[in-house]
């Protein structure tokens, strides 16, 4: 499993001609990376005097965000591996027989499956990625300001994260025939980087106010 290998060697197999891992992984890694840095603002705030001094709303939603970039952090793991699986399968499809018609209609079936099951994954990812700007904003907001800047680490790598995997669906959209589908598609990709990119200079301007 990529999770499982070392920071040198995952490298190394990203530089290597094989496909996997790819942008996709990496999208993915990135993602993780942007959660996990937000976990440690927060980390490095619970106990702190900044923490002590919050009231008790505060302290239950600075929990709560800690919570969920953790568990997004392990989701997007997960995500890198799913993503190679469904490469993995979509070139499968490719190989398969065609030398009847039968077997032509077979492998074209599964063709088409494989661009959805394909998009499906950087998808889920761009979604996941807009879906934890909130609690990156929160670290932003209330974090440990010794650490504020992580929080602008944190969300220059998940706007990168999102826009590597609209990519990814970009290019795999090239193999959608239904084109009602196809558009939403895009119209959602289009709405994910534009109000990423929104929510990332917002967080930018909260973390250049307290640096």
């Amino acid at each position: 499993m990529l999770q499982n290998k070392s920071i040198k060697t995952f490298m190394e197999e990203l530089a290597s001609s094989s496909p996997t891992p790819g942008g996709g992984g990496a999208a993915a890694l990135t993602a993780a990376l942007a959660s996990a840095l937000g976990s440690m603002v927060f980390n490095l705030t619970v106990g702190k005097k900044v923490y002590d001094d919050y009231n008790d709303e505060l302290k239950t939603e600075i929990l709560s965000s800690l919570e969920t970039l953790n568990s997004y952090t392990d989701e997007f793991i997960n995500l890198m591996e799913k993503d190679a699986e469904a490469f993995g399968e979509f070139m499968s499809a490719f190989k398969l027989p065609k030398n009847t018609e039968e077997e032509k209609n077979h492998r074209q079936k599964k063709i088409d499956e494989g661009y959805i099951k394909a998009l499906e994954v950087p998808l889920n990812l761009a979604e996941k990625a807009f879906a934890i700007y909130k609690s990156i904003e929160f670290s932003a907001k209330y974090g440990n300001k010794n650490v504020i800047s992580d929080s602008g680490v944190a969300a220059l790598l998940l706007q990168a994260s999102l826009e590597s995997a609209v990519l990814n669906v970009k290019i795999n959209l090239s193999g959608i025939k239904d084109e009602k589908y196809k558009k939403n598609l895009q119209e959602r990709c289009k709405y994910l980087i534009e109000e990423g990119i929104k929510l990332r200079d917002n967080i930018m301007k909260i973390v250049e106010s307290k640096l």
